[in-house]
C-alpha cells in the first residue's frame, strides 16, 4: 500500500532541501551586489555598466519564469528542478572567469535565466507533497531561505573576498548547488497520486490564461513582488541618505529586518493553515491571511514620518515580514485552483508579471520619484499596493461562481 503524502514523513525533509535550494538561489543573487565595489575597481565598470549588468539579469529572470514554469510542468519537478539549479550554477562559478563587462553581462543574464526556475518547481512541489491546509506554511518555510541568505552571505562573501579575491565566492555558490543537486537527486521522489487527483482534468497553458484566476495572481504578484524589491534596493540608501544611519548602524538595522522577514514569512504561512484547521475552506483562509498583511502595508508605509531610528527601522520590518505573509500565502493560491500538473506554468506566469512590475516599481520609477519629490510618495504608495492587489484577486481568483 502506498503512502499518502499527508502522511509520509518525506515530505519535510523536502521542504528542508526547498529551503536550502532557496538560500543558494539568493546566495548565487546577492554576491554580485555585495563585491561589486572590489569588481568595479578591478574592471573599471561605470555607473551605467553596473545598470546594464543588474538589468541583464532582471530581463533574464523575468523571461525566464515562463520558460521554466512550462518546462518544470512537462518534465517533472525531479528533472526540471535539477536542470534549472545545475544552470544557474553554472551560470554562477563561470561568472569567476569574466574579464570584461560584457562577459559579466552574459553570465548574469544565464544566472537570471536558470534562478527563474527556483520557485516554480520549489512550489509545484509543495502542491505534489502536502495537503492544502499545510502548504502556506511549507512555502513560508522554504521562502524563509532568501532571508536567510541575506543575513549570512554578506560576510561569508566579506572574508572570501579579502581571503582568496572576489572570484571565490561565485565558485563557493556554484559548489553548493552542485551538492545540492546530489542530494535532491537521491531523496527527491514524486509522492503516490491521490485517487481524487487522478480525476482533475489537464488544464493547457492556453486555457489557463483565458481563466480569470491565471490573471488575478498575476495581478498579485505583479502588484506586490516590486514592494519587496523597492526595500530591499532602496532602504540602505534610504537610511544612508535621509536617516543619516553610518555603515555600522546600517550593519545592525538589515539583519533585523530580514530576520522579521522571515518570522512573517512562516508566520503568514502557519496563519492559513491553522484557520483551515478550524474548518474555513481554503479560499476564506488565504483571503483572510493575506488581507492581515494587506491591511499591514500602509501602517509600515509610516516608516518615512517616524521620529526615530528604532521605530522607523520596527515599521519597515512590519513591511517585510506582512510582505513575506503575503507573498507564502499568494504562492499557494495556485496550487489551490489549479491541477498540479499546471501549477509550476501559473507560477512561471505570475513571476513573469512580478518581474515586469519590479523592474518599474522598483527600478524606474522610484529613481525618478526619489530624485524629483524625496522618499514620501513612494514609501506611501509602496503601503497602497496589497490592499489594490487583494481587491483584484478578490474580484478574480474568490469569485463567487
Amino acid at each position: 500500500m502506498k503512502t499518502s503524502p499527508t502522511l509520509d514523513p518525506m515530505r519535510w525533509r523536502v521542504v528542508a532541501l526547498l529551503f536550502f535550494a532557496t538560500t543558494i538561489n539568493y546566495l548565487d543573487r546577492i554576491v554580485f551586489s555585495v563585491l561589486i565595489p572590489v569588481i568595479r575597481q578591478e574592471m573599471h565598470l561605470t555607473d551605467q555598466d553596473y545598470g546594464n549588468l543588474t538589468g541583464a539579469f532582471q530581463v533574464a529572470y523575468t523571461v525566464g519564469f515562463l520558460l521554466a514554469g512550462k518546462f518544470i510542468d512537462r518534465y517533472g519537478t525531479r528533472i526540471g528542478y535539477t536542470v534549472a539549479i545545475l544552470w544557474w550554477s553554472l551560470a554562477a562559478g563561470l561568472h569567476s572567469l569574466a574579464r570584461t563587462a560584457l562577459d559579466l553581462g552574459f553570465w548574469r543574464a544565464m544566472l537570471g535565466l536558470g534562478e527563474a526556475g527556483n520557485f516554480p518547481a520549489a512550489v509545484k512541489a509543495v502542491a505534489e507533497w502536502f495537503p492544502k491546509k499545510d502548504r502556506a506554511f511549507a512555502t513560508g518555510v522554504f521562502n524563509a531561505g532568501s532571508n536567510v541568505a541575506s543575513m549570512l552571505g554578506p560576510p561569508v562573501f566579506v572574508w572570501l573576498n579579502a581571503r582568496y579575491g572576489w572570484r571565490a565566492s561565485f565558485l563557493l555558490t556554484a559548489t553548493l548547488g552542485g551538492l545540492w543537486v546530489l542530494l535532491w537527486l537521491l531523496m527527491y521522489r514524486k509522492p503516490a497520486v491521490e485517487p481524487e487527483e487522478d480525476k482533475q482534468a489537464a488544464v493547457g497553458w492556453g486555457a489557463a490564461l483565458r481563466r480569470p484566476e491565471t490573471w488575478g495572481y498575476a495581478a498579485g504578484k505583479f502588484l506586490t513582488d516590486p514592494v519587496w524589491w523597492f526595500y530591499l534596493y532602496w532602504l540602505p540608501p534610504y537610511l544612508y541618505d535621509v536617516r543619516k544611519f553610518n555603515l555600522q548602524e546600517i550593519g545592525w538595522a538589515l539583519p533585523v529586518v530580514y530576520l522579521m522577514a522571515d518570522a512573517g514569512s512562516v508566520g503568514g504561512g502557519w496563519i492559513s493553515g491553522f484557520l483551515m484547521r478550524r474548518g474555513w475552506d481554503s479560499a476564506r483562509a488565504r483571503k483572510a491571511a493575506m488581507a492581515l498583511s494587506a491591511v499591514s502595508m500602509p501602517v509600515a508605509a509610516m516608516a518615512v514620518f517616524a521620529p526615530g531610528a528604532a521605530l522607523t527601522i520596527a515599521l519597515v520590518s512590519v513591511a517585510t515580514a506582512a510582505h513575506q505573509g503575503w507573498s507564502a500565502n499568494l504562492y499557494t493560491t495556485a496550487s489551490d485552483v489549479f491541477p498540479k500538473n499546471m501549477v509550476a506554468s501559473v507560477t512561471g506566469i505570475g513571476g513573469c508579471a512580478g518581474g515586469i512590475g519590479g523592474f518599474l516599481f522598483s527600478a524606474v520609477i522610484p529613481g525618478w520619484v526619489v530624485t524629483h519629490f524625496g522618499y514620501k510618495p513612494i514609501f506611501l504608495a509602496m503601503g497602497t499596493m496589497h490592499l489594490t492587489a487583494l481587491a483584484i484577486m478578490q474580484a478574480t481568483m474568490w469569485r463567487k461562481k
